[in-house]
């Protein structure tokens, strides 16, 4: 369906031509009348989908017409997610759909100073996309206030899972005193994230499943070349140097590996540049913007960036050493091959992964 035909403001209809989107994806054709009704959603969808712009364009719309000028009367919606890559990425969408309405959004997130941001939120903002750690910090500082609070968002739900958020969300859910929706997003769906998502929304949710039983993109082809470990580095240098005009993103098990695998192709005279969890804030940023503007076209990437990579043009993913679980494959592999282009995914399989490559397909 064609966003014109949508009762959603006329500005978020221009900002929408304006990234490219005239047509709605499956899982925005089916959330957003949902959400502008006001009920709350629980939403399955494999990455590349266009999940953010699901909720984004709903939530900017029901702000943007309720209010009547631009002044902020405190956070109305808040979006929870796992990672601080993710939270500058939906940041960036919300920043894009809501340019020249009446809302004002900002991205929360840990490894920057915190005084520019809580100038921002004492400035006044309607949208809060946040990671947890950063968020806790500044409500006990009191500079963060739940009170007004409408729209919760939980995004990439089954990551925020797996790394230990269940308590910060039933956190914040006690926090939240006035009556809201809540809206839960998740690429995959198992038995603890049913529980966790069934205790978050309404009896009355409406669920939402797009390919669930194919939670990676069709638009991704998938290879596996069985290959000796110490032998990896060789046959990644071939690989690049045969594809010099292609955007590529390798992905590891360790941050020592990424450096590790940088260090090996920078000896052959391949630059390329790693994302991890022990670089500062500031750097993963820098690294993201070059990859994304083309500076760099090599990327070596842990998993913990997975899930906030959203480049439009990544032609490969390479999993140089396979994940240990099928979730971090859909997460990996759904990096290329996102909106309507075609991408592909190489896996290097040495003998002692054959038991994670049984897992990854399973």
């Amino acid at each position: 369906m064609k966003f014109e035909k949508y009762h959603i403001s006329e500005t978020i209809k221009k900002n929408l031509a304006q990234m490219g989107f005239n047509r709605t994806t499956n899982i925005q054709f089916k959330s957003i009348p949902s959400i502008l009704q006001g009920e709350d959603v629980l939403a399955i969808a494999q990455t590349g989908t266009g999940k953010t712009a699901a909720f984004a364009i709903p939530l900017i719309d029901m702000i943007h017409r309720r209010k009547s000028s631009k002044r902020s009367y405190g956070i109305s919606c808040i979006v929870m997610v796992p990672t601080r890559e993710l939270a500058m990425q939906i940041g960036e969408v919300f920043e894009k759909l809501a340019r020249h309405t009446k809302v004002k959004t900002f991205a929360l997130y840990g490894g920057v100073e915190q005084d520019p941001q809580i100038k921002k939120l004492q400035d006044g903002i309607d949208v809060l996309i946040a990671t947890p750690g950063r968020m806790f910090d500044l409500i006990k500082q009191e500079y963060v206030d739940l009170s007004r609070v409408s729209t919760l968002v939980l995004d990439e739900a089954d990551h925020m899972l797996d790394i230990g958020f269940i308590d910060d969300i039933k956190y914040v859910k006690k926090k939240l005193t006035k009556k809201h929706q809540t809206l839960f997003f998740s690429a995959t769906i198992n038995k603890e994230i049913k529980k966790l998502a069934f205790s978050q929304v309404r009896s009355s949710a409406i669920r939402i499943q797009i390919a669930p039983e194919d939670p990676v993109s069709k638009n991704v082809s998938h290879f596996v070349m069985f290959v000796e470990m110490d032998d990896k580095r060789f046959f990644l240098e071939r690989f690049i140097k045969d594809n010099p005009e292609s955007k590529i993103i390798v992905f590891v098990r360790t941050r020592v590996r990424a450096e590790r695998v940088a260090k090996a192709m920078e000896r052959v005279r391949i630059e390329a540049v790693t994302i991890h969890g022990d670089k500062q804030q500031d750097d993963r940023s820098e690294v993201m913007k070059k990859f994304k503007e083309g500076s760099y076209r090599i990327m070596i990437a842990t998993d913990i960036s997975a899930r906030g990579i959203d480049v439009p043009d990544v032609d490969y993913v390479i999993n140089y050493d396979l994940p240990d679980n099928p979730e971090n494959y859909v997460h990996r592999v759904g990096r290329t091959g996102r909106g309507i282009k075609l991408g592909e995914a190489i896996s290097f399989c040495g003998k002692e992964e054959k038991d994670f490559l049984r897992i990854s397909s399973s």
